[in-house]
C-alpha cells in the first residue's frame, strides 16, 4: 500500500522539520520533575538513545521553568515546554530558549493572554502546538455541542488559530487528543479538511504500555493510513522510552519510517523447533541500538521453509537439530541448531559493519536492524 501523505505547510523546532515533505516526526515526554535537571537531562538521553527526536518537559510551575535552560544545554534534540493555566510560565519557558511551547487553549485564559506569549515566541521564532483535548474544552463549547464532539474540538483549533492569525503568527502546529479512539480520528480528520497546518498525533491517557500501544496503533494507524499526520506521541503509563519504541513501530509497519529492530516473530504453535520467542527478545535487546535498515528473518520449524524470509537480508529457519542459515532468500548453509542463535548474530553484526564500510562509516554496528522471526 502507497501511502499518499496531506500536503502540509512546513514548520520547524529548533533543528527538526515537521510537516511538508519532512519524516513524520517521533516525539516523547519526560516522567521526572522538570525541575530535577539531573534526573530530566539522563531520561532525555535515554530517549535520544532509543531515536526520539523532539522531547517535551513539563512546566507546572517557576522552578521548573528555572531548570529549562540547564536542561536544554546538556541535550542535542529540540525541547519542548509544555504549559497549563499560567501564562507566565509560558513567557518564563521562551526566555529560557526553548525550541517548542504547547498551550492548551482551554485552560490558559484570556486571548489578551495568549496574545502576550504568541508576541515574544514570535519575536524568538519560536513555534506552538496548539494543543486541544477533548477533556479540557473551553466552557462555552461544551454548552454549544453538549459534550466534547470532533466539532467542538476543531472549533476550539480553528478559535485560537485565528487569534495566531491576527498577529500574523503562522508558526504553529496542532493537536486534537481525545482518549476515546473513535473522537480522536474523527476531530483529526475534520480538521485536515479545513486546514494545512501540520498535525501533531496522539491518543491521549491510552493507558499502559499493552492497552495503550493498542488503541494508538489503531487510531494512529488509521490516520497515518490516509495521509493524515506530520508528528506522533505514543501516550503511554510506562516508560518513556517505549513511547518511542511503539511510535517508530507504527510508523515501520506502514512503511512511513525505516529505523530500529523490526521483529517479526513465529505465532505460538506446537511445531515449533527452536525457541523463536526467548530468540526474538533476546535480539530485540541486543540491536536495540542498531540504525541500520537491514530485514532478518527467523523462522521456527521447516514446515514454511525460507519463502516467508525470502525478502530478509538474513535469516535462520529452524528444524530438528539444525537449521538453515539463508541470505536474499538463498540457503547458505546448514548449522547445528544450537549454533543458530551465535551464527545469526555473527552474521548481523558482519552485515550491518559491511554496510556501514561501503559508506564510508566506523564499522562498529550502531546502525538498525530489522529482524523478522516468522513462522
Amino acid at each position: 500500500m502507497q501511502i499518499t501523505r496531506r500536503k502540509t505547510r512546513q514548520i520547524q523546532v529548533g533543528s527538526v522539520k515537521i510537516g511538508g515533505d519532512a519524516p513524520i516526526v517521533v516525539q516523547s515526554m519526560t516522567m521526572n520533575d522538570t525541575h530535577d535537571v539531573e534526573a530530566t537531562v539522563a531520561e532525555i538521553r535515554r530517549l535520544e538513545a532509543v531515536g526520539c527526536e523532539i522531547v517535551r518537559v513539563a512546566v507546572p510551575g517557576q522552578a521548573a521553568a528555572d531548570a529549562l535552560p540547564k536542561i536544554r544545554s546538556q541535550i542535542s534534540i529540540p525541547l519542548i515546554a509544555d504549559v497549563h493555566f499560567d501564562y507566565h510560565l509560558a513567557l518564563a519557558a521562551l526566555k529560557a530558549g526553548v525550541d517548542g511551547l504547547r498551550l492548551n487553549p482551554g485552560n490558559i485564559g484570556s486571548k489578551e493572554r495568549v496574545t502576550k506569549i504568541v508576541k515574544m515566541a514570535k519575536d524568538q521564532g519560536v513555534p506552538i502546538r496548539v494543543g486541544v483535548n477533548a477533556g479540557s474544552l473551553e466552557r462555552d463549547l461544551l454548552e454549544k455541542y453538549g459534550y466534547p464532539t470532533a466539532e467542538a474540538m476543531v472549533e476550539s483549533a480553528m478559535r485560537h488559530i485565528e487569534i495566531l492569525e491576527e498577529q500574523n503568527f503562522y508558526d504553529t502546529k496542532i493537536s486534537l487528543k481525545a482518549s476515546h479512539v473513535g473522537l480522536a480520528v474523527e476531530a483529526y480528520r475534520l480538521f485536515s479538511q479545513k486546514s494545512d497546518y501540520p498535525l501533531h498525533l496522539g491518543i491521549t491517557e491510552s493507558g499502559t504500555v499493552a492497552t495503550g500501544a493498542v488503541k494508538s496503533a489503531v487510531g494512529l494507524g488509521i490516520l497515518l493510513s490516509e495521509g493524515i499526520g506530520d508528528t506522533i506521541r505514543i501516550s503511554l503509563a510506562g516508560d518513556s522510552t517505549e513511547e518511542v519504541r511503539v511510535g517508530f513501530e507504527i510508523l515501520k509497519s506502514l512503511h512511513l519510517r525505516r529505523r530500529g529492530v523490526n521483529v517479526i516473530a513465529c505465532p505460538t504453535c506446537g511445531r515449533l523447533e527452536i525457541d523463536v520467542i526467548g530468540l526474538s527478545n533476546r535480539l530485540e535487546t541486543r540491536f536495540s541500538h542498531i540504525t541500520e535498515p537491514i530485514d532478518i528473518s527467523v523462522l521456527g520449524c521447516v514446515v514454511n521453509g525460507i519463502g516467508e524470509g525470502k525478502e530478509a537480508d538474513i535469516g535462520i529457519a529452524g528444524g530438528r537439530g539444525v537449521g538453515l542459515l539463508f541470505r536474499g532468500g538463498e540457503i547458505i548453509r546448514k548449522v547445528p541448531q544450537e549454533e543458530l542463535e551465535a551464527v545469526l548474530i555473527e552474521e548481523i553484526e558482519n552485515l550491518v559493519a559491511a554496510r556501514r564500510a561501503e559508506r564510508g562509516e566506523a564499522t562498529a554496528v550502531s546502525g538498525m536492524t530489522r529482524l523478522s522471526l516468522g513462522g
